[in-house]
């Protein structure tokens, strides 16, 4: 399996290529899929992963090629590219005339046109009964597809970039969304406010789970945030945490604020005559979050449904 295509959910799928075809990386096909005919870039399969896909029993099923794509396999594409948008507009035009609660996201069409799948996203179930009899009269002779999604869905499908200035981890690589709650950014010491934790989808961030479990090997031995302790020079707070580097801030009976290695400080049970401040990184006061529930970042049940 030299060639592969990257089609649903971030997979990589083997492409199964005819002897007589040559093929050439980054070379626009005709696959066939399970949805039908589609116009797929192929690309040159790593070594070390061919070798895994070889004595793998998980592999996804090889697609077959059908040809490559001519001048006028480019044309129709261009062309059914032009379909999508229209046909997205008349779709939209029929779920506002039935007055239905759903977020029309995306329309997308086979080359070989005989599917046309419309996603949508929608805060409840929807009854679309009335507006699949009217799509059948406008789209003829066409299998028609309504897919509810969810918004993390949705977001993966539009594509942009995040805050880190790298394109959605949704639309790239990740091929399954984990659960992510507001405890992942406490316990990493994240700011508590919607505007930083929190993607485009409006959930709380994909990456929020990356290195989750390096902050909780690193939070071992750390003494928690206002606990008295001993320092080598002498008695203070505990104000701030430096999980990363171990570091333990420790404001002292004089007033200062000095950093001391975990290891170098020894928890004791005396009242310190210390005021601590709230950490500055938690601390965003040009963002009003205080009528927004945090709990409504986390996943829920139109969060994502894999229904791509």
């Amino acid at each position: 399996m030299k060639f592969a295509v990257r089609y649903l959910k971030n997979t990589f799928y083997p492409l199964n290529v005819p002897d007589s075809m040559k093929l050439e990386d980054g070379q626009m096909v005709i696959v066939r899929t399970e949805k039908g005919e589609e116009a797929l870039k192929a690309f040159i399969v790593n070594s070390q992963v061919e070798k895994i896909w070889e004595h793998s029993k998980n592999k996804p099923e090889p697609l077959p090629v059908i040809r490559t794509m001519t001048q006028r396999d480019l044309q129709t594409l261009e062309e059914i590219k032009k379909e999508e948008v229209t046909a997205y507009f008349k779709c939209q035009a029929l779920v506002k005339q039935h007055k239905l609660s759903m977020n029309l996201v995306q329309c997308r069409i086979t080359f070989d046109r005989r599917k046309i799948t419309f996603y949508y996203t929608a805060p409840e179930r929807v009854d679309f009964r009335a507006l699949l009899k009217d799509l059948t009269q406008v789209f003829t002779r066409v299998r028609i597809d309504l897919r509810h999604i969810g918004v993390r869905d949705e977001t993966s499908i539009l594509e942009g970039v995040g805050l880190c200035g790298q394109p959605f981890c949704c639309s790239s690589f990740l091929r399954k969304f984990a659960t992510i709650n507001v405890k992942l950014a406490k316990d990493q010491g994240m700011p508590i406010a919607p505007g930083k934790i929190s993607g485009t989808c409006g959930r709380l961030l994909c990456c929020l789970t990356y290195e989750y479990s390096n902050y909780i090997d690193a939070a071992k031995g750390m003494p928690p945030i206002g606990s008295s302790v001993m320092t080598t020079e002498g008695l203070g707070k505990v104000c701030y945490l430096q999980f990363m580097s171990g570091k333990v801030a420790v404001k002292m009976e004089d007033g200062k604020t000095k950093e001391f290695d975990k290891n170098d400080i020894e928890m004791v049970d005396a009242d310190v005559n210390v005021e601590i401040d709230v950490p500055a990184i938690n601390n965003y006061p040009d963002e009003d979050s205080s009528n927004i529930d945090i709990k409504q970042l986390e996943d829920d049940k139109n969060s994502s449904t894999g229904n791509i």
